[in-house]
């Protein structure tokens, strides 16, 4: 006997009672069938509903051969009648997700003709993949599409045409399906075969929301949200915006230019920084004028840094330079230059006897060493 579903009877319904059919064990909890469940199981893209059942904690819900198979987390008596309550907040997100979801599948298959190849709805956001490109120029235009469809509050249509029917009714998909087929319908939007809950109307999606659109395997990726999970993420966008807005003294609808403005300043600065940089670096270079072999330290350089002093150093002192900056406790990063040899066998020494790492061509060698300025002045003296 297939379980009644209740669930496509009326997909608000919250609470209902129903008797326990079966109960068996199970390796992680407790089979249970009912005569009648409001729990959706998992299936089309959709995750099932949880929620308790006679007491008991539901943990996964799936169909098998038309029966629906309850897990909890105890078993139940069979032949009693039980409740059984949804967690319907976690249901109606869900449902605001899919019945989304199909809205804009839709659009996308009117305007491009392409068909949703994938779907999933992930903790906040849904992704959805399709056979084309969509431009992401167009974005902005799909999703207003989109919300226009949930501002006219329209019936979503869910139902089993006869075999009859079936034939003559048009439906997204890309081969045609075997009776009996169900279909999920929003009047001038979409047409589509799915075994998934939707909202009663369009305008209890709440809102629509696409944040991007990327190419995947010769089609395209779009990440959407709706309803209550579109509001949350775009509260926490405009919170961190509002936190941009502090900090550039900007109004919170100028950031964006704000940004633009500081990142070319930024840019200006690392300009002039490099150049007073280089300026240094060669002041300190010509405090090693024809000295041979040097061994400089200096604080507070990043490993480009530390390379290119020491390549002002190497064009001066008429040897080897190698730089470190760094601290005891921490380790040093090193660079070694030379205009004339081969630095391999010393930058390996030095790493095997300094516990470091390094590597670089014959007349470079860059890495970092696990010692203090002591060890490292000391290897340089016996070398």
């Amino acid at each position: 006997m297939e379980t009644r579903k209740l669930y496509y009877e009326d997909t608000h319904i919250r609470a209902f009672s129903a008797k326990v059919v079966s109960c068996a064990k199970a390796d992680n909890g407790w089979e249970i069938l009912l005569d009648a469940t409001a729990f959706y199981p998992e299936g089309g893209g959709q995750a099932c509903d949880l929620g308790i059942l006679g007491g008991r904690t539901v943990l996964d819900v799936q169909e098998r051969d038309g029966k629906i198979v309850h897990l909890c987390d105890a078993p139940l008596e069979i032949g009693a009648t039980v409740e059984g309550a949804i967690d319907y907040e976690r249901r109606f997100n869900l449902m605001q997700q899919h019945t989304g979801e199909h809205i804009v599948s839709g659009i996308i298959n009117r305007w491009y003709g392409y068909h949703n190849v994938g779907f999933h709805m992930g903790s906040e956001m849904t992704e959805i993949d399709f056979d084309g490109v969509i431009p992401a120029e167009d974005l902005a235009s799909i999703e207003r599409e989109a919300n226009a469809a949930l501002w006219k509050n329209l019936p979503v249509k869910c139902w089993y045409p006869s075999q009859e029917e079936l034939p003559n009714v048009f439906y997204r998909t890309k081969r045609a399906l075997p009776w009996p087929v169900r279909i999920v319908e929003v009047p001038g939007y979409d047409s589509c075969a799915c075994c998934g809950i939707h909202v009663a109307h369009t305008g209890e999606v709440g809102l629509v929301k696409l944040f991007s659109v990327v190419g995947l395997r010769g089609g395209s990726r779009i990440e959407m949200s709706c309803g209550k999970r579109a509001l949350m993420l775009l509260n926490r966008a405009f919170e961190q915006n509002k936190q941009v807005s502090q900090a550039f003294s900007a109004k919170w609808p100028e950031t964006g230019e704000a940004a633009r403005k500081m990142n070319e300043a930024l840019a200006n600065e690392k300009y002039r920084t490099a150049g007073l940089q280089k300026r240094i670096f060669e002041i300190i270079a010509k405090g090693y004028v024809d000295c041979g072999n040097v061994v400089h330290f200096e604080d507070g350089l990043e490993s480009a840094e530390v390379r290119m002093l020491a390549n002002a150093i190497a064009e001066i002192c008429g040897g080897m330079a190698a730089v470190f900056s760094g601290a005891d406790g921490e380790g040093y990063g090193f660079a070694m230059v030379t205009r004339d040899g081969d630095l391999r066998p010393v930058g390996k020494k030095m790493t095997a006897a300094l516990h470091g790492r390094g590597g670089g061509k014959p007349n470079y060698q860059q890495g970092r060493v696990q010692a203090t300025k002591q060890q490292i002045e000391a290897f340089f003296e016996e070398a």
